[in-house]
């Protein structure tokens, strides 16, 4: 497949994983027809982990202009569903209002919501009405009642309130946005990579959660503080290290090593390194269409596999089709819908060298190839 061939895979595989959540929850019939009974003490939360982990994914595509074609008649169809699902998951009417009350879960998943807004700001954002928009600060605010532990929750706590900013109401709490990134610039380890809290983890929760929430973060608000400006361009660099990183981590075959926590969100391992594309921060020894055909080998590496969707067409647990064993306690059916966002780069105009450019190999192909490249060196800052 060429880029623009693998554009349109991308576009199906994302809208066979969403279309479930979007057309359900526009007609208010999610919590009839989503699956509660994996983990079923959890599905409580399972209707707004999906929506907002699903939104946050489809986001840029949202919010790309000048398309035309099929492509564009699908992008204005799921616009008009993202909307009426914004207004469903938030009218306290609706069967389909979410759990933002409880203590705990609602706060991920409200952020992961509020990440969406702040990623199509044009055209889903302002095209709210003013309805739905109070009913999204009432949401979201709710959250605030939690206390997020010392670790990713933090950023969760500040993207809430940058959705309430982007949605136009000045009473964001700049505290939280303030000690959060202040904590992670203190939880850096080296070499591109945060601590999760002051511990280091081998997991993906720094492509999940924190870099790609510190990188929005602090370009949203670089104006509240001195500080930020000095640390904008610290944490970019440390950003297109960590990129580069996940890069070289995806073989030759589209596999990819599977450790550390919440492997079942599958592909949203690489949210990062598809979000380094998308704001062309990509090293400059990695060219984007390199990193075009290395994310499309783990997604048809990862969904050619038989069981990743039940008969409804709903994700299932597990990494290479339905493996139920891997997901932790707090893992439902919503929580798979992170997978998503490895479609960030969707944003990027059909016209972009990430979709137009010949295909190439990527690192590790380059290399076990042997083909002869620099070599990797470590950052140091």
């Amino acid at each position: 497949m060429n880029g623009l061939e693998q554009r349109k895979y991308w576009v199906d595989m994302m809208i066979k994983i969403g279309d479930p959540v979007l057309s359900s929850l526009a007609e208010r019939t999610l919590k009839e027809k989503l699956p509660t009974d994996f983990h079923s003490e959890r599905s409580r939360f399972a209707h707004l982990e999906a929506f907002g982990r699903l939104a946050c994914g489809m986001a840029p595509w949202f919010e790309l202009r000048g398309l035309e074609g099929e492509e564009e008649q699908l992008r204005l169809k799921y616009i008009e569903l993202m909307l009426k699902s914004l207004d469903a998951a938030t009218d306290p009417d609706s069967p389909d209002y979410m759990d933002f009350d409880s203590l705990g879960q609602p706060l991920v998943d409200a952020a992961f919501l509020a990440h969406a807004l702040v990623r199509a700001p044009h055209n889903i954002t302002n095209k709210l009405n003013s309805r739905v928009k109070n009913n999204l600060i009432v949401a979201f605010k709710k959250t605030r009642r939690m206390i997020p532990g010392a670790n990713n929750w933090l950023l969760f706590s500040a993207m809430v309130e940058a959705g309430i900013h982007v949605l136009g109401d000045q009473d964001y709490d700049k505290v939280r946005v303030n000690y959060a990134i202040r904590m992670f610039m203190e939880w850096y380890c080296g070499d591109g990579m945060y601590g999760d809290g002051p511990d280091f983890r081998s997991d993906y929760y720094n492509s999940f959660v924190i870099q790609p929430m510190l990188v929005d973060l602090i370009k949203l608000f670089e104006q509240d503080s001195p500080i930020y400006t000095t640390w904008k361009p610290v944490i970019q660099e440390r950003a297109k290290r960590y990129a580069s990183i996940l890069e070289r981590m995806i073989s030759p075959e589209g596999t990819y090593p599977l450790v550390g926590r919440s492997i079942t969100y599958r592909f949203g391992a690489f949210q990062h390194l598809s979000q380094a594309a998308l704001q062309h921060f990509l090293d400059e020894q990695i060219r984007p269409a390199q990193v075009r055909c290395a994310l499309t080998s783990v997604i048809k590496r990862t969904l050619m596999v038989p069981g990743n969707f039940d008969d409804a067409g709903w994700l299932r647990p597990g990494v290479y089709g339905y493996q139920p064993n891997l997901a932790e306690e707090y893992i439902n059916t919503g929580s798979l819908y992170l997978c998503a966002t490895v479609f960030l780069s969707l944003g990027l105009s059909p016209s972009d060298e990430f979709w137009s450019a010949p295909n190439e190999k990527w690192t590790s192909q380059i290399l076990l190839s042997g083909d002869n490249i620099p070599a990797d060196h470590a950052l140091y800052h």
